[in-house]
């Protein structure tokens, strides 16, 4: 972000001093690659964080004999390859299981 940040001032700069309009243009493309990078970096960490949390969670509160446990198992296995693409469905995924297994503790309490 903070290379965005020295980007966004060169071409402040450029647009200031009436550069040639084409290398403003290859500028912001430039900008338009970096933002993209910054957002799937982005995304891909605060969802990896999650799920793992998620995933810690539903180990945690299943004893054995849950339901999920194949699931549970399933998702912590797979964590390391799951791809960004799939990352949103496996938190929505490993969100129901600590959902039913917060049903099923309260049934036991």
């Amino acid at each position: 972000l903070k290379t965005l940040s020295g980007q966004i001032n060169g071409i402040v700069k450029m647009l200031d001093e009436g550069k040639d309009p084409e290398q403003i243009n290859i500028q912001f493309k430039s900008i338009d690659k970096a933002v993209q990078k910054a957002h799937y970096l982005l995304l891909d960490e605060v969802y990896r964080k999650a799920l793992a949390i998620g995933i810690v969670k539903a180990v945690d509160s299943c004893p054995g004999d849950c339901g999920n446990e194949d699931k549970i198992e399933y998702l912590k296995k797979e964590f390391p390859n799951i791809a960004l693409t799939d990352l949103s469905n496996k938190l929505k995924e490993i969100q129901t299981i600590e959902n039913r297994l917060q049903n099923y503790i309260e049934k036991k309490v």
